[in-house]
């Protein structure tokens, strides 16, 4: 398997792409950051400085492009230094009775 990165419930697989998808459409960050999780009780949020990636919408996908220094931060974990390139976002899900729910910190 290649490479991923786990903080919280937020999970980073990397894609060996050499240009984005067709079809990628870029989605705005927000405050200079692009967020990949917001916490549920304490509104911190699991981000990347914007200057450092980009993110994308793709067949139903959150997709990100990381450039050389990009580091995914949260106010209560650790930061992760990530390796340039693109990468699939996956928010961890629960089991609700009848369905699914994304899990948030």
């Amino acid at each position: 398997m290649g490479i991923q990165y786990r903080q919280g419930d937020v999970l980073l697989v990397k894609m060996e792409l050499a240009a984005l998808p067709t079809g990628a459409v870029a989605q705005e960050g927000n405050d200079g950051r692009i967020v990949l999780a917001y916490g549920e009780v304490t509104g911190h949020a699991h981000a990347i400085d914007s200057a450092y990636a980009k993110m994308y919408q793709w067949n139903g996908d959150r997709l990100i492009e990381v450039k050389p220094g990009g580091r995914l931060v949260h106010e209560e974990h650790n930061p992760i230094d990530l390796e340039p390139g693109y990468y699939k976002v996956i928010q961890q899900r629960e089991y609700e009775p009848g369905s699914f729910r994304t899990v948030v910190d």
